[in-house]
């Protein structure tokens, strides 16, 4: 029975040929199999998408703010008396006074509107912007002269004191560019402080010479200024402490 099983050939090198090579049977196993290697190439991507995820819900916390805010404005101007316009207001002034022509002359426009803080009080040279023109910050963009126009004026209501400095003006071939500094103490029980330097980008319609776009970009991260508005200012916390 012995001699119906065969033995099993050895695929080991004779020991008759020393000197014989064969690269299949020298081969030693990989170390790392390539599923292993693709493992390793994923874990980044994955951190990757942590961040994209973070980013997301930073972008949706603010342009909920941002919303939130324009929202009491709204309600707050219904509230608010109406007033007569101060001397200096802009939007009075060029009732009777002429357009500005071309990119130079809307340039100075914009930077007397910059003396007058057109962010927070809705000053501001109509006849600079087109009336489509698109306004644009880190929580979103929207078009419209008019809706910039009652924001800015919406959000000066809820403030106590403001201060808005044009610290440098660049002109470029495709915009111009404002470098401003502001702060200003909000009106709420806490009465938060606000304060950030940026720039705003101002792109000119090549045919009218108007602005067509406006963007506003922050030195601050975005959820940091956020942060300021929950923040109870000094004043608060001393009159606490009496």
């Amino acid at each position: 029975m012995a001699l119906l099983h065969r033995a099993p050939v050895s695929t080991l090198p004779s020991s008759r040929n020393p000197h014989q090579k064969s690269g299949v049977l020298l081969r030693r196993p990989a170390l790392h199999s390539p599923r292993r290697f693709q493992l390793r190439g994923e874990k980044p991507s994955s951190a990757n998408a942590g961040n994209e995820t973070s980013s997301s819900s930073d972008n949706a916390v603010l342009k909920a703010a941002w919303y939130g805010s324009e929202l009491l404005g709204i309600a707050a101007s219904f509230f608010r008396p109406s007033r007569t316009p101060p001397e200096g207001d802009a939007g009075a002034a060029e009732e009777g006074a002429s357009e500005p022509r071309g990119r130079a002359q809307v340039a100075e426009a914009i930077k007397d509107d910059f003396a007058r803080s057109y962010f927070v009080t809705g000053n501001l040279t109509l006849k600079a912007y087109e009336d489509d023109c698109e306004f644009a910050d880190p929580a979103g963009s929207f078009r419209g002269l008019q809706r910039f126009k009652r924001n800015c004026t919406n959000f000066g209501s809820l403030l106590e004191k403001s201060n808005m400095k044009l610290t440098k003006w660049e002109d470029r071939e495709d915009k111009s560019i404002g470098h401003w500094r502001f702060s200003c103490v909000m009106s709420f029980p806490w009465r938060p402080i606000l304060s950030a330097t940026g720039y705003t980008e101002y792109y000119f319609d090549s045919g009218s010479g108007k602005v067509c776009r406006h963007v506003e970009n922050w030195n601050v991260p975005k959820m940091a200024l956020l942060r300021q508005i929950f923040r109870p200012s000094r004043w608060v916390w001393e009159k606490r402490s009496n």
